[in-house]
């Protein structure tokens, strides 16, 4: 199982940005799935954006397409998420997750995904 750990939360003014890195540890995500979630307080954990294993295809969320950017460095077996022009709704922590090798499924559910990190927590002022 690959091991995944987030970092750059962080609080941030309404129309700022941010980029989120999830660094995996323990095999190669170059042929992973790999997706962002959040989860507000007292609120279920939400799909946000996902990229396929070949890097070819990538999914957003209504609420954050033309905002958020999903990209993945294979060099450095990192996974990012670009945020802009966030919004206090955004506000939530945000979780990598991963699921392969060559997955081909569905992204938008948690249950697609069997590798999870910790999180990092995302505020936006307004």
């Amino acid at each position: 199982q690959v091991q995944l750990v987030e970092s750059g939360g962080g609080l941030v003014q309404a129309g700022g940005s941010l980029r989120l890195s999830c660094a995996a540890s323990g095999r190669t995500i170059s042929n992973y799935a790999m997706a962002w979630f959040r989860q507000a307080p007292g609120k279920e954990r939400e799909f946000v954006a996902a990229v396929s294993w070949s890097g070819g295809s990538t999914y957003y969320a209504d609420s954050v397409k033309g905002r958020f950017t999903i990209s993945r460095d294979n060099a450095k077996n990192t996974v990012y998420l670009q945020m802009n022009s966030l919004k206090p709704e955004d506000t939530a922590e945000y979780y990598c997750a991963a699921e392969g090798p060559y997955y081909s499924g569905t992204y938008y559910y948690t249950s697609d995904f069997g590798s999870w990190g910790q999180g990092t927590q995302v505020t936006v002022s307004s």
